[in-house]
């Protein structure tokens, strides 16, 4: 049995989205900032890559060049698999109709979110937040959260010229973003794979591949399946290795044997 949002998903449909998935405007104030702190900030930054829970994702090709902030959901291309079983595939490349389907049920910002996510999956360019090639699974996972409704602070912020090199080192670092969120328990809690359980959509999912104490990918969870006998299976998408609904049993067992997976649960 599927769960989303705490509720058996009895129905797996891909619910129409809205055409626009903007996120926010920025005060001239908080441009000015970033800009000045932007000026302070080192070139080379370390970064992680993505994640999934199996919510939704309308993807588009991931050679398509066009800006993210531009593309809409509906319309955008869906795989040829249109099967509604709880059929899947592991590796997240190929994702089902029944997998891109949002629960709608789920808080609105989780939609907006998921939402987001579900549309830009694939994209491997944008205009406001740039692409960090081989390394933008961080600066993904923020874009999602900034479409939830967070507001930038004075260590987690995107330049305003769309240079992703000069954003914040917790914009788009996975171990520096794991240190922030660290620092700030009002935004998100942790949690171990052990507490898989407690997992929810719209939650961040980090991965040590090499367990040597830091972060080397960050993604965002689609989705949560419960079987009969209790074992607890979790999903999530991101970029870098563009992915949607991606195990994460299938990511530390077959793309990274021996990796380990570490969560945030997301307040509000």
């Amino acid at each position: 049995m599927r769960v989303l949002g705490g509720r058996p998903d009895s129905i797996l449909t891909v619910e129409r989205m809205s055409p626009e998935h903007r996120l926010p405007s920025l005060s001239p104030a908080v441009r000015r900032r970033r800009r000045l702190l932007a000026a302070g900030v080192a070139g080379a930054i370390v970064v992680g890559g993505g994640a999934t829970w199996a919510a939704l994702a309308v993807g588009a090709g991931h050679d398509d060049r066009r800006s993210s902030e531009s593309r809409e959901v509906s319309g955008a291309d869906e795989p040829a698999d249109s099967t509604s079983g709880a059929s899947r595939s592991a590796d997240g490349t190929s994702p089902s109709k029944a997998q891109l389907a949002i629960d709608e049920s789920l808080p609105a910002d989780v939609v907006a979110q998921l939402e987001y996510a579900r549309a830009n999956w694939r994209s491997t360019s944008n205009d406001r937040f740039g692409y960090l090639d081989d390394n933008d699974c961080v600066n993904f996972a923020s874009q999602t959260l900034l479409a939830r409704g967070w507001t930038e602070d004075d260590d987690w912020w995107f330049d305003a010229d769309g240079d992703p090199y000069a954003s914040s080192d917790a914009w788009v670092s996975s171990t520096a973003f794991r240190d922030y969120l660290e620092a700030h328990p009002e935004r998100a809690t942790a949690l171990t794979d052990a507490q898989r359980d407690q997992v929810k959509p719209g939650d961040i999912v980090q991965f040590d591949w090499d367990d040597s104490g830091d972060r080397d990918h960050t993604g965002i969870v689609t989705a949560v399946d419960r079987d009969p006998d209790g074992t607890v299976r979790v999903s999530y998408a991101g970029h870098t290795d563009a992915t949607w609904d991606r195990s994460v049993d299938y990511a530390i067992t077959e793309v990274h044997p021996g990796g380990v997976a570490y969560y945030w649960s997301i307040q509000g």
